[in-house]
This record gives C-alpha cells, sequence and structure tokens, in this order.
C-alpha cells in the first residue's frame, strides 16, 4: 500500500483536500493526514495545503515541526505545495510584515498592486484575487496531463510568487495587466496558486496526475 500524506499544522481545511485526493486514488492509495513528522516522512508523496497568513503559518510549521518535515521532503520525494503552500516555498513574501520562507525558490512573494485594473474594460478589480481563472502552462510537465491549455481554477489570494527563475514558471494567470506565476515546477516539487480540491474536473485530474507522477 502506498501512502500520501496531507501535511497538518493547524491552519488549513484539510478536508477538502483528503476527500478530492480520496476520490482520485486508486486502491493501492492510502490517504492520510499527518501530525507526525516520523510518520509523514514515511510516506511515499507529501502534500502540503495552506490558507491564511504566512506569518501564523511559518510559525506554527516551526512550533509543530513541520519545518523540518518540509525541508527534507522538498529535496527527496513527490511534493505537491497548495496555495500558502505554493508561497512558503519562496526566499520572502512582503506579507505579515516581512516573513523568511524556505528559499527553495529564490524570489519574493509581492502583494498585488492597486489599483488592479481590467485592461479591456478599465474597471477596477477586487483584491483578494477570488473565483475562477485561466492557467497556461507553460511547459508539458506530467501534472499537466490532461488538463487542457486554459483550464480554470479556483483561487483565493491577495499576494503572487515571484521567483527569479523564470525556468520554474509551470503556469501562469492573467490577472489585470500581470500575468503571474501560479504553477512552480522543478525536479520533485510541484506547487500551484490555486486550489485543485475546489477546481471540479481540472483540479482532479491535477492531483490524479500527482498520484501517477
Amino acid at each position: 500500500m502506498k501512502t500520501v500524506s496531507i501535511i497538518d499544522y493547524g491552519m488549513s481545511n484539510l478536508h477538502s483536500v483528503s476527500k478530492a485526493l480520496e476520490h482520485v486514488a486508486e486502491k493501492n492509495w492510502q490517504v492520510t493526514i499527518g501530525q507526525d513528522p516520523s510518520r509523514i516522512l514515511q510516506a511515499d508523496k507529501i502534500v502540503f495545503p495552506g490558507q491564511g497568513a504566512i506569518g501564523n503559518c511559518m510559525t506554527l510549521l516551526h512550533q509543530t515541526g513541520m519545518a523540518e518535515v518540509i525541508r527534507h521532503s522538498l529535496s527527496n520525494k513527490p511534493f505537491l505545495g497548495l496555495c500558502l503552500g505554493l508561497q512558503t516555498l519562496l526566499t520572502f513574501s512582503e506579507e505579515s510584515g516581512g516573513t523568511k520562507g524556505f528559499d527553495w525558490a529564490t524570489g519574493t512573494v509581492r502583494r498585488f498592486e492597486e489599483p488592479l485594473l481590467d485592461p479591456h474594460s478599465g474597471e477596477r478589480l477586487k483584491i483578494p484575487h477570488m473565483g475562477w481563472n485561466q492557467v497556461y502552462a507553460t511547459w508539458p510537465h506530467p501534472l499537466w496531463k490532461g488538463i487542457p491549455q486554459g483550464s480554470r481554477f479556483y483561487f483565493v489570494h491577495s499576494y503572487y510568487v515571484d521567483p527569479q527563475d523564470s525556468q520554474m514558471i509551470a503556469g501562469t494567470t492573467p490577472y489585470g495587466n500581470l500575468q503571474f506565476a501560479s504553477a512552480l515546477a522543478r525536479d520533485n516539487v510541484f506547487a500551484v496558486q490555486f486550489h485543485p480540491e475546489k477546481s471540479q474536473q481540472a483540479g482532479l485530474t491535477l492531483l490524479k496526475n500527482f498520484l501517477e507522477w
């Protein structure tokens, strides 16, 4: 039996992620929600969902011992970061008065600048960026298999990742006059800004691809 462990550090909606993974998992997969660092490290694959403010997130990750679990997992097994689970992977975030991340990707997490205007209508766009938006794959990563270009995924965020290495950008999304990185990938790690567990068929396909990757 293979296992995929969802990291539980006390600050995320894990139920919907777990249910989505169970929905697409074959019978030889066990989906677990992990609070024990040693057991998480024994899993075949790791999912790191996150929501809320990054300052509180990083504090809890260090308090629970999950920060070391993440650092170790980033280098040696298939790892999927979701939403804040993407943003924490960069060097630094402007949120929470400035917060250090894991520095897996050199770069900064930036707040959407205001006013942010629709390039066609000129209307002011809302921050946070919330709801359905398109994602455009920049290269054919295995997790995009079977997902049409420009498919819509569900977003909720006020900050976006700005990595120095553009080759790490696996997907982009338009918002106003900005084309921001909505997916980063390198080696065993794939991380997205959107919520695949809330993104209907496209999101379920991505999660299934992760289990098959």
